[in-house]
């Protein structure tokens, strides 16, 4: 019912949109008459951030078509490779020649998070990473967008789907792939190369960089893992939990959806929000194209969001922050318990940002304690000074800090 409510309130703001968009035309536009009116600038700001604050943000394009190699430009094609039911295996294609420097470039395998975000929440960190690596990334599709007959998606199918790509991208002949995740598939890619090396597989990952993580959700509790303990399974299950309308390919599939989510992510900053909202409108009124370019494109992105397979966000909700179950040595995939402490030949990295007030400090080292089989000269924590939970994977700390470090690690036990 939430759900349809919010689709009918879009329906009927239409009209207000329409009207907002004329009047941003007729009193912005320099061949306007209505231009040059005192009130012309009030009011086309006034109409642009009323239809900033009620329009439906889509999927934002990569926007990735070149990087530097070796002092020259070079073209870059973002490919499909595989096209599954709820995700996409993205390569960003070089136009260049490998090998170089006498050997190919690593192999990278960037699991992006199914969290709410679109997985071009990561275009700085491909950006960033493509120089020196072959980079692939897990791009997540909007779970309405999924016709039922795709079946579910637990927990349990997105390690089956981090494995599968991690056999697809290892070359027998000269394995090289890493696994870099963001956040939330921390958990998942760690049970998948834990059971990769409990079915004994022969060519795991050579290595795992952890970035921001919920492995142990009990260390340094904010308010993302406050509330699941608050809160109890069925009511996140009753209150989170809507049926896709019958516009959608989806139709009647449970998600957890995106303008919940968003409603969620707003919620735990809204001064924040209010004021940059503001400081846009002040923006276009003194003519800061600059710095209203610079807004757009950040909640162009902050504000496209897709709906979550509600097995899945229910599953990680119940293992990940309410039984604490990979930490506890109670987590089961398909019957099978996870065993981190089967992982040997994998080299591990865990990254932290000092002021994440999602994941908190010690949540994402914390595989370090699991992972005990693994060497310690090929194990290594990282925490960021000064880096909230996205300046460990965008902005100048990831540039200049993070992705040296994370690229030194690669290439050191690739």
């Amino acid at each position: 019912m939430l759900y349809k409510l919010y689709e009918t309130q879009h329906m009927l703001l239409g009209p207000w949109r329409h009207a907002a968009e004329a009047a941003r035309g007729w009193f912005g536009h320099p061949f306007s008459p209505f231009a040059y009116s005192p009130i012309a600038r009030r009011v086309a700001a006034s109409s642009e951030l009323f239809l900033r604050v009620t329009q439906r943000y889509e999927k934002p394009a990569w926007n990735i078509d070149s990087t530097t190699i070796d002092g020259r430009e070079v073209a870059v094609e973002a490919v499909t490779e595989l096209d599954k039911p709820f995700c996409r295996l993205v390569h960003f294609r070089r136009a260049i020649e490998a090998p170089r420097r006498g050997r190919s470039d690593p192999r990278v395998l960037l699991v992006a998070p199914l969290s709410g975000h679109h997985a071009t929440l990561l275009r700085e960190t491909v950006r960033e990473l493509l120089p020196d690596h072959e980079v692939w990334i897990t791009e997540w599709v909007d779970a309405r967008m999924v016709p039922l007959s795709a079946g579910p998606f637990h927990l349990a199918d997105y390690v089956d789907y981090v494995r599968e790509f991690i056999t697809l991208l290892t070359d027998p002949q000269r394995p090289n792939l890493n696994v870099i995740s963001v956040c939330q598939p921390t958990v998942p890619v760690l049970c998948a190369v834990a059971l990769m090396a409990q079915d004994g597989e022969p060519n795991p990952p050579k290595t795992m960089v952890m970035m921001g993580g919920p492995i142990d959700a009990r260390k340094s509790p904010t308010a993302v893992n406050n509330l699941a303990t608050r809160k109890s399974y069925s009511w996140f299950e009753q209150n989170l939990i809507q049926r896709v309308p019958d516009r959608y390919p989806g139709y009647s599939r449970r998600v957890y959806p995106g303008f919940l989510q968003h409603l969620g992510f707003v919620a735990m900053n809204p001064d924040r929000h209010m004021n940059a909202h503001w400081d846009y409108f002040n923006q276009l009124l003194n003519g800061d194209g600059d710095s209203a370019e610079k807004h757009r494109e950040f909640y162009d992105e902050y504000n496209a969001v897709l709906d979550l397979p509600a097995e899945y966000y229910l599953d990680t909700v119940k293992a990940v922050f309410q039984d604490f179950a990979l930490p506890k040595g109670r987590l089961f995939m398909r019957e099978q318990l996870v065993r981190p402490q089967a992982i040997r030949d994998t080299a591990l990295l865990s990254i932290e940002g000092e002021l994440d007030d999602i994941s908190g400090n010690g949540q994402t080292e914390a595989a370090h304690l699991l992972c005990f089989n693994i060497p310690a000269e090929r194990r290594e924590h990282y925490v960021a000074p000064g880096a909230g939970h996205y300046g460990i994977f965008s902005g100048r700390r990831w540039r200049e800090t993070i992705c040296p470090k994370v690229k030194d690690f690669i290439r050191t036990h690739a």
